[in-house]
């Protein structure tokens, strides 16, 4: 009797938090069926589009905590990048079908680039050569993915290259993986793809469900300050 009345709180209380349009873009006909589901592990909270509006974003922390109280989703890791040892908010993973998190790169030389070709650089401010695919071009800063570090390349293959020199990094986009942030937040992440795995920052520009755009990315990353206990 106890664990039923602990399951119908639960299925209450996530109820009081979903958004209760009955719209059914959920694949339920209404909020309560897709709260029973989520609860049974037959849903997940993504089908819901307006719960990743920022208007939302306090109930779906309470959400995501309601499901972790009854194990449906795990607790949250502490994410540490490997150089630093910072804590990072988050990783940044990429979009679907894709090999690396897009990164917005404003190159210093003014070699005219075109989408399709590959292009070495080094990020400013990193130590590492980076190799990548160049998605767009818009009016001087390029969309990429990253497609190595590639030590030996051979000119006949995809690999011809051109070299560009350091890049600033200007933003990044891809999908959370984590607590999901505001718009507008300053946040710590560890891009999936870095190869040092340092923890970067930036700033939330936008946000569509779990899928964001980081800009003002800086890689000078301060630790918390301490908090300094009365003696």
């Amino acid at each position: 009797m106890e664990k039923d009345s602990t399951n119908k709180n639960n299925r209450q209380r996530m109820i009081n938090l979903l958004p209760g349009f009955n719209c059914g873009i959920c694949g339920y006909a209404r909020c309560d069926e897709f709260a029973g589901a989520l609860l049974q592990n037959r849903a997940k909270l993504e089908q819901c589009h307006f719960l990743y509006q920022e208007i939302f974003q306090e109930k779906l922390d309470e959400l995501e905590e309601i499901l972790r109280e009854v194990n449906i989703i795990p607790q949250e890791k502490k994410i540490f990048g490997v150089l630093d040892g910072y804590e990072a908010d988050l990783v940044l993973k990429p979009i679907q079908g894709e090999e690396s998190c897009r990164e917005t790169l404003f190159p210093f030389s003014r070699e005219p680039l075109k989408p399709g070709e590959i292009i070495r650089y080094r990020p400013l401010g990193c130590p590492i050569i980076h190799f990548a695919k160049i998605l767009n071009e818009n009016h001087g800063l390029i969309t990429v993915h990253l497609v190595g570090p590639c030590h030996r390349l051979d000119l006949e293959t995809e690999f011809h290259f051109k070299d560009v020199g350091v890049c600033m990094v200007g933003g990044f986009e891809g999908i959370i993986e984590g607590k999901l942030p505001a718009v507008g937040e300053t946040v710590r992440f560890l891009p999936f793809h870095c190869m040092m795995q340092k923890v970067h920052s930036g700033v939330v520009v936008q946000l569509e469900g779990r899928r964001a755009i980081i800009e003002g990315i800086d890689l000078k990353v301060w630790a918390p300050p301490i908090k300094q206990t009365k003696g």
